[in-house]
């Protein structure tokens, strides 16, 4: 669990990357401001567009989280949307910092100290709904605050639509987010095996399980270091090519979708994969170890993860996957009527008692336009070339995901329901991938995640 905490905390947008731990108010003493041309480029073109822009009386906005949006000691630069909430309405955020595993204790502290924190990191998909039910004591409707119909957010609305709860919208989705599990591989591999460019396959519709798993059956001989499938992410991966989650909402309610044929399939096709060996975690002498620089050496095929992997100085990621580092979105079911990808969320929520959700709504408007207005996206952007020394093709190719992303947002909100259920549903969902039949996982688990959703279904009135 500790590697999937981790994962999850990663997996923020860049601009959010790791920050210092411990607890407490405090301006941050980092100052790493965007260049100035850029910063008049954008403030410019925000006041222009008529999108951003009217007095906000209450200029400060308290934000809880185990990573600060401020520059930090990263080295991470003043992010665009943060540029435009200060220089637009001379905003400011002040950082309250905890570590991943107290956040919700912290939350309570702060909470019933009224201390007035305002808003709270909520694309880890722990926050909703079990923390947005009825007489919650940490959050609070956002209806209120953002106009979801408006120019700045409509793009956003369908997302922002798939999780309201009694009627309301508890989080802000800022946008569906494509990069939770991209698959990572080597050019100059691929192209001394012999085998087609999953880059070219995608570009004409044939990146599928089918050309995923061909891939395999020609390259992976374990006897001589040639290996197939590495990482923690990727029986998840695979899933989430389906188009439905584990965990998702219907009609208002939760609803389990463990028992679909789409269900049945990927398990089934994951556990095919093990049994013919293609599979490197814990295969002959590969061990229980993930080894991703077995991708720059040209040992492992693909190594399916969060492009956070990527989210670092070139020299940095080239040490484990080498100069010729690409990746693609994970293949696309065969049998699914579009190409579903693992999708993460940008997402925020309002905390109750908050002395300032006007501030957080004009601060997520900014974000929002960082999203949509080309410019501005330009120069968030930049970050990939200019910091990570990304090629325009891998910049491009996580444009091309966040498209898919946000073209079919499906979210998994097995963790939302409990952390029982969410614990559950991890392992258990694995399982194939280590040898064990979907058969007897599904009889094991079905009555179990069913009492954990009826639960919360009976709580709405």
């Amino acid at each position: 669990m500790k590697k999937i905490k981790a994962f999850l905390s990663a997996m923020l947008m860049v601009s959010a990357m790791f920050a210092v731990t411990g607890c407490g108010g405090s301006d941050s003493s980092y100052d790493n401001p965007m260049d100035e041309d850029k910063k008049n480029s954008l403030t410019k073109t925000a006041e222009a567009s008529g999108l951003l822009g009217g007095e906000l009386e209450n200029k400060n906005i308290k934000w809880l989280s185990n990573w600060d949006i401020n520059p930090d000691a990263t080295g991470k630069k003043t992010p665009a949307d943060l540029v435009l909430f200060q220089e637009i309405y001379g905003g400011n955020i002040e950082y309250y910092s905890c570590d991943d595993n107290n956040r919700y204790s912290k939350l309570a502290e702060y909470v019933s100290s009224g201390k007035g924190i305002d808003f709270f990191y909520a694309g880890d998909f722990d926050v909703f709904p079990k923390f947005t039910l009825k007489g919650s004591d940490y959050f609070a409707p956002i209806d209120d605050y953002i106009d979801f119909d408006s120019e700045l957010w409509k793009d956003a609305a369908p997302a922002n639509d798939q999780l309201v709860w009694g009627g309301k919208h508890y989080l802000a989705v800022i946008q569906a987010t494509g990069d939770n599990v991209a698959c990572i591989y080597n050019r100059k591999t691929v192209q001394e095996a012999g085998l087609s460019d999953p880059a070219d396959l995608y570009a004409n519709g044939e990146w599928t399980w089918d050309a995923f798993e061909e891939m395999l059956e020609k390259f992976v001989d374990t006897g001589n270091d040639r290996y197939g499938i590495d990482s923690w992410f990727f029986e998840f991966g695979l899933m989430n090519t389906i188009g439905v989650p584990p965990v998702g909402i219907e009609d208002g309610k939760l609803r389990s979708y463990i028992d679909t044929p789409q269900m049945e399939r990927v398990q089934n096709w994951i556990y095919d994969l093990y049994q013919k060996g293609y599979i490197a975690i814990g295969v002959g002498d590969y061990g229980w170890e993930s080894r991703p620089q077995y991708i720059g050496e040209g040992k492992l095929l693909f190594y399916p993860a969060g492009l956070y992997e990527l989210y670092m100085t070139r020299d940095k990621w080239t040490q484990k996957f080498g100069e010729d580092a690409a990746f693609v979105p994970m293949p696309k079911d065969p049998k699914a009527d579009a190409h579903y990808i693992p999708v993460g969320m940008e997402a925020y929520a309002f905390v109750k008692g908050g002395q300032n959700p006007e501030g957080v709504a004009k601060y997520l408007d900014c974000k929002r336009f960082c999203m949509i207005n080309s410019e501005a996206k330009s120069i968030a952007d930049s970050i990939f070339v200019d910091d990570y020394g990304w090629s325009q093709e891998m910049v491009d190719m996580r444009e091309e995901m966040n498209r898919l992303g946000n073209e079919h947002p499906t979210f998994d909100l097995s963790k939302g329901v409990s952390a029982d259920c969410g614990e559950l549903l991890n392992n258990a969902l694995r399982n194939t991938a280590r040898g064990k039949p979907w058969n007897e996982t599904f009889a094991e688990i079905e009555g179990p995640v069913k009492n954990y959703i009826d639960e919360v279904n009976d709580s709405v009135s």
